[in-house]
C-alpha cells in the first residue's frame, strides 16, 4: 500500500480529499499545519501533497526543501489558490512534479495521483507488503515475519485478488466468477469456506463480511 502525505491547511478540504484517497486505496496520513509535517519528513512515504500557503510559519515551498534533503527522488505535488505563474516555476525550480490550482475537482486530484504512482513506481517490483504479511507476487509465495505460510492455489488467488481491490464490495458470485471462472457450477457457499480458511491460515488480514451480499477487503 502506497502511503501518501496530505498537507492542507482547509480542514474540510482536507477530510474531503482524505476519503478520496483512501477509497482509491492509499494510506493517507493528514496535516493541517507545516510545523507538524515538517516533524514527519523522513518517514516513508511515497506521495506528498503540499498546499503552499499554511496558516503558521512554515510553507510549502519550506517542506519541499526539507523533503528534498531526505530524499530526492519521492514526488510531490503542490496546491495553491493563487495561479500564477511564478509558483508553478518556484515549485518546478524546487523539485515539485504537478501543480493544482484551487478551486479543484477531487476526481482530478486523483486522476494526477494515480497517474504520477503508476509513471513513478511502475519499476517491476514482484512483493507487496500487507500488515506482517509479504507477498511476493512472482513465487507466488507468501511470508509472516520470513516465514512462509502454505496457501493453497484457490486461497493465494482470493488473497491477490482482494489486494488488488481494496475497499470494494465482492457479490458471492462474482468472487465465484473471478477464482473458479465463468465454468464452475456448484453453490457459492464455496466462497465462505475459501475465505474461512484464509482468515484461519491469515488472521491479521481484513475482510469485512457483508451478510447477504459478500466480503470487502480493507
Amino acid at each position: 500500500m502506497y502511503t501518501i502525505c496530505l498537507v492542507e491547511d482547509e480542514k474540510n478540504l482536507n477530510h474531503l480529499i482524505q476519503t478520496y484517497l483512501e477509497k482509491e486505496g492509499y494510506q493517507v496520513i493528514t496535516f493541517e499545519a507545516g510545523q507538524a509535517a515538517m516533524d514527519y519528513i523522513g518517514s516513508s512515504v511515497q506521495l506528498w501533497i503540499l498546499d503552499i500557503m499554511l496558516k503558521d510559519n512554515i510553507s510549502g515551498y519550506d517542506l519541499i526543501r526539507k523533503i528534498r534533503e531526505k530524499d530526492p527522488n519521492v514526488p510531490v505535488i503542490f496546491t495553491s489558490a493563487r495561479d500564477q505563474d511564478l509558483d508553478k516555476i518556484i515549485g518546478l525550480e524546487l523539485g515539485s512534479d504537478d501543480y493544482i490550482t484551487k478551486p479543484y475537482s477531487p476526481k482530478e486530484l486523483i486522476l494526477r495521483v494515480n497517474n504520477i504512482i503508476k509513471r513513478v513506481y511502475s519499476v517491476v517490483d514482484h512483493k507487496v507488503h500487507y500488515e506482517c504479511y509479504e507477498i511476493d507476487l512472482e513465487k507466488r509465495i507468501v511470508y509472516e515475519n520470513n516465514k512462509e505460510i502454505n496457501l493453497t492455489t484457490l486461497e493465494y488467488d482470493l488473497l491477490v485478488m482482494f489486494l488488488n481491490n481494496r475497499n470494494k464490495s465482492f457479490e458471492r458470485e462474482e468472487i465465484l466468477r473471478n477464482i473458479w471462472g465463468e465454468d464452475y457450477f456448484g453453490s457459492d457457499r464455496v466462497v465462505d469456506d475459501l475465505v474461512r480458511r484464509l482468515r484461519h491460515k491469515m488472521p491479521s488480514v481484513h475482510i469485512n463480511t457483508i451478510y447477504g451480499y459478500g466480503y470487502r477487503f480493507i
